[in-house]
């Protein structure tokens, strides 16, 4: 097997195409697969595509791959949706309905992809739960499809395997809230989850994966289709992290099961925005508590409220991200909230420079929405985490992490409807950042920013991508 300067790296050309779900929390998670298929090997190209009001900030994204010339941003024209703007290119600034039709507009998109696959004849197209269609496109012209999941094992494992639901096949037949309050059968033992399953709100909100919007597949026939249609089903995390889903997934889909790494985030390049710098540099190291709930996940008024006044109660400085879906009203902060906390609370509205902000020197505490990428970059900042999930993964994410890698700790909730209160979340700030509070969090930041390591899980997925394309030619 030729070697192209990285050892014994096959230096075989693969070209690989990505399109991802219009959501950057799918878009960053493909963007960094890209440049890590690019840095470990010299004879690997992709060419990524997305919407075209994305194409920017994906080139941002792979700008220091780009310079070689192995990697290309291809825009996709939407055709237009009664009731989507014409100009949505990502679900950031859509309602949930919004975000429904967007699936609308990619799914009217195929022909325009379909023709893209036959003009560059990739090796391997990596593709979105969103597009099980383009499985079936690329199968057609003899290329290999992936699936690549950019969930967690531990949600995928819950909630998308076929053994959630067995009569899948029947028109209708979906699993009610209450069943999905306890994990399905054959989940690995060894998960709390099998011993207590979740709690009433969580299981209601799981509902949606299984639920039809104006007559449309739901969340979980994508999921399904594109793991039947696809060769192979990449995820987006590792065995020493979630070892026991992942077998339990190779058991249930009987695919090709290909691991990525949790996909550490490059330390940022740039510099800090001074507004922040100033700000964050008032302040003793680890004093801050900064909450972030990312561009896609919003709190509800009430639970808005309580957060602050819970983040005021802890008596440290805090730093709050809050955004609203569809272009809504900032946040509003309680009455006198912000007379209280001059100088020492501040509330924003829309992006920051996150990795920047976790890395400061002042930040020592981080209140996260549990998206997998969100406490993995919390974990490699050295921050204490806090976990309030709002949907979906977010809540198994939140159990893998607090219960099975000691790593955070859960905002106490009401089982039946997931209240919280401004206490509860000073008695989570104040837990995590006692003496003891850490947990395993340094052995996973360890883990996780060993250049060996994060090398081993490149090469390995590499090969055995490498592997699945040769099959095709053998």
């Amino acid at each position: 097997m030729p070697a192209d300067g990285g050892g014994n790296r096959d230096a075989t050309p693969m070209h690989v195409v990505m399109l991802p779900w219009l959501a950057f929390g799918h878009i960053v998670p493909f963007a960094q697969l890209a440049r890590r298929l690019l840095a470990s090997s010299s004879s690997v190209r992709v060419t990524f595509l997305t919407a075209a009001g994305n194409v920017p900030r994906v080139e941002a994204m792979l700008s220091s791959a780009s310079s070689a010339g192995r990697v290309a941003v291809v825009p996709l024209r939407l055709p237009r949706v009664p009731g989507l703007p014409e100009d949505a290119a990502s679900t950031a600034d859509l309602s949930p309905d919004g975000a429904e039709l967007l699936k609308v507009a990619l799914d009217a998109a195929r022909p325009q992809v379909a023709a893209l696959l036959a003009e560059l004849r990739p090796d391997a197209v990596l593709l979105d739960f969103v597009t099980p269609w383009a499985c079936e496109d690329a199968t057609a012209l003899g290329v290999k499809s992936l699936h690549f999941s950019v969930f967690s094992a531990v949600a995928n494992a819950y909630l998308a395997v076929p053994a959630r639901c067995p009569d899948g096949a029947r028109a209708g037949v979906r699993p009610s809230a209450r069943d999905l309050m306890f994990a399905p059968a054959g989940f690995p033992g060894s998960s709390p989850l099998a011993a207590v399953g979740v709690p009433a709100y969580q299981a209601a909100d799981f509902t949606y994966v299984f639920t039809s919007f104006g007559g449309q597949p739901s969340a979980y026939d994508r999921v399904v289709a594109s793991n039947r249609a696809c060769d192979g089903i990449v995820v987006k995390t590792c065995a020493e992290m979630e070892g026991a889903y992942l077998n339990y997934l190779a058991a249930q889909l009987r695919k090709p099961l290909l691991v990525a790494g949790p996909l550490v985030p490059d330390p940022p390049r740039d510099e800090l925005d001074e507004r922040w710098a100033t700000w964050l540099s008032a302040f003793p190291d680890g004093a801050v508590v900064f909450a972030s709930f990312g561009s896609e996940t919003f709190l509800p008024p009430a639970a808005a409220k309580e957060l602050l006044l819970g983040l005021e109660a802890t008596g440290r400085p805090f730093l709050a991200v809050l955004n609203s879906p569809d272009g809504a009203a900032a946040v509003v902060p309680p009455p006198g909230l912000a007379e209280r906390m001059s100088g020492r609370g501040l509330l924003h509205t829309g992006w920051v420079q996150q990795q920047h902000i976790l890395r400061h020197r002042s930040v020592g505490c981080y209140v996260t929405h549990a998206g997998f990428s969100s406490v993995v970059e919390g974990l490699v900042a050295g921050c204490r985490l806090v976990l309030l999930p709002m949907k979906v993964d977010q809540y198994l994410n939140a159990a893998l992490f607090a219960r099975e890698l000691r790593v955070g700790v859960e905002v106490a909730r009401r089982d039946e409807d997931g209240w919280f209160g401004r206490q509860d979340v000073c008695n989570a700030v104040a837990a995590a950042v006692a003496d003891g509070g850490e947990g395993d969090n340094r052995k996973w930041a360890d883990f996780l920013t060993d250049d060996a390591v994060q090398g081993r899980f490149a090469d390995e997925f590499v090969r055995q991508l490498r592997e699945l394309v040769s099959a095709a030619s053998s």
